[in-house]
């Protein structure tokens, strides 16, 4: 069944009106005919409508049933956005499908692209938690610089790592040096790399230098792969 995004349905009982918009005038759904909403926050409602107003569909709720994330660390991934804002848009869907927590573009001093659109990255966001069948959508910051990040997850004590390019920095893999079940930051840099000076930042405030493996990977493939290798390491050791 097609899952629609309500973060307010508790309290007004009603569909917003784009997914109200979809429901009556697409998916023609009608009044009797059953639907599920998610608000987002981690509860899975299952609904009835009772009208098809295309501008805000009232329902009756029948259940509602708790769908917490099934991963247990908070994971936040930083990532400066890439020149062709298409990839980052494709790195938000897939870092939703496979599971996170916060998502934070970064403005660096390599950085090809300053900004992303919020609104944007927010809707496919929760496209891609409806499509995965989950209840809770990723916190999505505006775009923040790396001083500015860095001073708020000095103090973190959430694992912190930082996937950098230079072969003269000691790395560690990724998979070795995440202990699982342990929250984590994952800090990615721009198709530049980070410079020097940032990467000396990065150290003063607790990131680990890691590697995701031998291969040279893309800004968004390097933040999919981490992403992804934190999620079978908590897999297999948890």
């Amino acid at each position: 069944m097609i899952r629609f995004y309500a973060p307010d349905i508790d309290t007004t009982g009603l569909l917003p009106e784009g997914e109200s918009e979809h429901a009556v005038r697409v998916l023609r759904r009608r009044p009797g005919d059953e639907v599920e909403a998610v608000d987002g926050k981690g509860t899975l409602f299952r609904c009835r409508l009772l009208d098809d107003n295309h501008r805000g569909a009232a329902v009756e709720i029948v259940e509602r049933i708790a769908m917490q994330k099934v991963w247990k660390p908070y994971i936040t991934v930083a990532v400066a956005p890439t020149k062709h804002a298409d990839r980052m848009e494709w790195l938000v869907e897939k870092l939703v499908e496979i599971g996170i927590d916060r998502f934070v573009p970064l403005r660096c001093e390599r950085s090809e692209r300053k900004e992303l659109k919020r609104e944007r990255i927010e809707k496919i966001a929760v496209s891609a938690m409806k499509q995965s069948l989950k209840a809770v959508l990723p916190r999505i910051d505006d775009t923040v610089t790396l001083k500015n990040f860095l001073a708020e997850y000095a103090a973190s004590p959430a694992q912190k790592f930082v996937g950098y390019c230079d072969a003269d920095t000691p790395r560690r893999l990724l998979a070795k040096a995440y202990a699982p079940g342990s929250d984590v930051t994952l800090l990615i840099g721009p198709e530049g790399d980070f410079s020097p000076a940032e990467i000396e930042a990065c150290l003063n405030a607790g990131f680990t230098p890691v590697t995701m493996g031998d291969n040279r990977l893309r800004t968004e493939t390097a933040a999919l792969v981490g992403t992804d290798t934190i999620h079978i390491v908590n897999q297999v050791f948890s």
